[in-house]
């Protein structure tokens, strides 16, 4: 698989800034991933941490239906990957979990997060509540606020990746 990253224009406006910067990581994230058995994606980073590629596709495509259905539409389909009962079950792997399952989910998600921000402004705010802000936030709010949600886990994708193979790039 080829995953393409494409950089904002420098000189777009403010919505097609945000919203390029935020393809650009979630490209960043498949990139990370791309060329890797299952195998290699369920692979922990190190003990004792269950953090692994796979678990960040699984956690991404959680935090994109929390924020792009949950919070800015107000539609709860509940998550996908966690429950109550074990709020950190995307990390919580097991030998029948693929990326293919995964992938596809994430991409679902991010296919809805792009619909539902359609028909919002930037300074539009969420039907539903934050936690994390205490109410409502603005679309701008979650552009960002996913922007850094990425750029964080991207960090820790790079790590694991140059881990399992030792590639490595920005």
């Amino acid at each position: 698989m080829t995953t393409e990253r494409r950089v904002p224009a420098a000189d777009a406006d403010e919505r097609t800034m945000l919203e390029g910067w935020l393809d650009f990581h979630r490209q960043t994230l498949a990139w990370k991933c791309a060329g890797l058995t299952d195998e290699q994606l369920r692979t922990a980073a190190v003990p004792p941490s269950e953090l692994s590629l796979l678990g960040l596709v699984r956690h991404m495509a959680d935090v994109e239906r929390a924020w792009f259905r949950r919070v800015l539409v107000d539609d709860d389909p509940g998550p996908i990957f966690y429950s109550e009962a074990d709020p950190d079950g995307e990390f919580h792997l097991t030998d029948a979990d693929t990326w293919e399952q995964a992938d596809t989910a994430w991409q679902e998600e991010i296919a809805v997060a792009r619909r539902n921000a359609a028909g919002f402004a930037l300074d539009d705010l969420s039907k539903g509540h934050s936690r994390h802000a205490g109410g409502p936030v603005s679309l701008r709010w979650i552009y960002t606020h996913m922007i850094e949600e990425y750029a964080r886990h991207n960090g820790h994708a790079d790590l694991i990746r140059e881990r399992l193979d030792g590639a490595t790039g920005d």
